[in-house]
């Protein structure tokens, strides 16, 4: 099959959902597929490289000229809406690669939608989060888990979130655009039940599945333990939280919790800063910045316990994956699609999210009770193997060449 992922960011930009993208392509390649990715040019990056086989289009995109509609340079994302330049520029990748599924990823699907009648290829988007029925995409109103969309109440809410003019424009584009979206894609995919639902798409009868996110067969292959960023991480058996350093993972939550604790080992932050991460970091607090994806998976390697204590309804929980792959036992959040995942008193502990108390109280039992660790990372490693792209892509692959036969005459 020839397949064009169309993704917001590629390699070197990499959050959860760009790996997942790089990875999926890459599984895809080895299966003897012919894929290409068609993503957002950022800065100086190079128009065009190959990646493992896979293609990688940078298209310059019109929406993204413009800085001031961006709060963060590095990461200017797709619009709400078709981007001419970013449309032409798919326009153009689609005759040179001539695919028979084309697989979207987030809002860069509208600047498609425009080339769906011209074009004989299937429309398959994945889910990474609630962007199809939330303008925010976060599904959370006034920092709580929303009830449900309303016209007012969702306005509201883009706006404080966007800014008054940028999130009623958003808002109501994503409505429109959003429409027309759901009458053009052959299959969703849903990265959990959870996702679904808050997508709107359980019980609409709109064609979905739920295909979780995967990690690859080799993922110990990438580790770089002579990565030099290493040398900063305190010696091992310490405590690791690994995400955007933001309030809606759980960071101010996460350090209130700590300094509550006694005598406890050192608590290493990995990620993205945000423009709510705190300032001021209890004693014993390390916070890293963003590191490579290898670097990251030598730092769950050398940790005691994984903390994911998110606020928000996560809607998979990559992370969680990761770590319970190095056999780490995992703190986290009962939200979401984390459950699907992390099993109470089994591969981890699941607690309320939001409550200081209930973070601490888990942390101290375990930090208390070395065998229960281990009793539980030997758990989380086992569950992690049902996620193995040797068993999730090929459901994937079902699914493409289902639409490629329900296509042809």
């Amino acid at each position: 099959m020839k397949i064009l992922m169309l993704a917001q960011f590629a390699t070197p930009i990499i959050g959860g959902e760009e790996q997942y993208v790089i990875n999926l392509s890459r599984e895809l390649v080895r299966r003897g597929h012919q894929v290409a990715v068609a993503c957002i040019k950022h800065s100086k990056q190079t128009d065009f490289e190959i990646d493992s086989g896979v293609r990688i289009y940078r298209l310059q995109g019109t929406t993204q000229r413009f800085s001031q509609l961006y709060s963060e340079d590095s990461r200017r994302h797709a619009p709400p809406y078709p981007d001419p330049e970013i449309t032409l520029g798919i326009r153009r990748v689609m005759v040179l690669e001539q695919p028979d599924i084309v697989h979207a990823h987030n809002w860069i699907v509208y600047s498609f939608l425009p080339l769906v009648p011209r074009n004989k290829a299937g429309l398959v988007v994945t889910l990474h989060d609630y962007s199809l029925q939330c303008a925010t995409k976060r599904f959370m109103y006034r920092d709580l888990p929303c009830s449900g969309p309303g016209v007012r109440k969702c306005m509201a809410c883009a706006s404080k979130h966007y800014g008054t003019i940028k999130g009623k424009s958003i808002y109501l584009s994503n409505q429109a655009m959003s429409h027309l979206e759901r009458k053009s894609v052959d299959m969703f995919l849903a990265v959990s039940q959870v996702t679904a639902v808050y997508n709107g798409l359980a019980g609409s009868g709109l064609p979905y599945q739920v295909v979780p996110n995967f990690i690859p067969d080799d993922l110990g292959s990438e580790q770089d333990s002579h990565n030099p960023l290493l040398d900063q991480l305190p010696k091992d058996g310490y405590l690791l939280f690994v995400g955007d350093l933001s309030s809606e993972k759980g960071i101010k939550v996460l350090l209130q919790a700590y300094k509550s604790l006694k005598n406890a080992p050192p608590l290493v932050l990995i990620g993205r800063r945000t423009s709510d991460t705190p300032n001021e970091l209890p004693p014993n607090v390390l916070m890293m910045g963003s590191w490579p994806h290898g670097a990251v998976m030598q730092a769950w390697k050398r940790s005691c316990i994984a903390l994911v204590p998110s606020v928000w309804n996560e809607p998979f929980g990559m992370v969680v994956i990761e770590a319970m792959s190095e056999g780490r036992p995992v703190i986290a959040s009962h939200t979401g699609g984390i459950p699907d995942i992390v099993t109470h008193g089994v591969s981890g502990l699941l607690i309320t999210p939001g409550e200081v108390e209930s973070l601490q109280q888990a942390i101290e039992l375990l930090l208390a009770r070395p065998e229960m660790r281990e009793q539980m990372g030997k758990a989380a490693k086992l569950r992690s193997t049902e996620f193995l792209a040797s068993l999730v892509v090929p459901r994937i692959e079902l699914i493409y060449q289902s639409i490629i036969n329900e296509r042809q005459p």
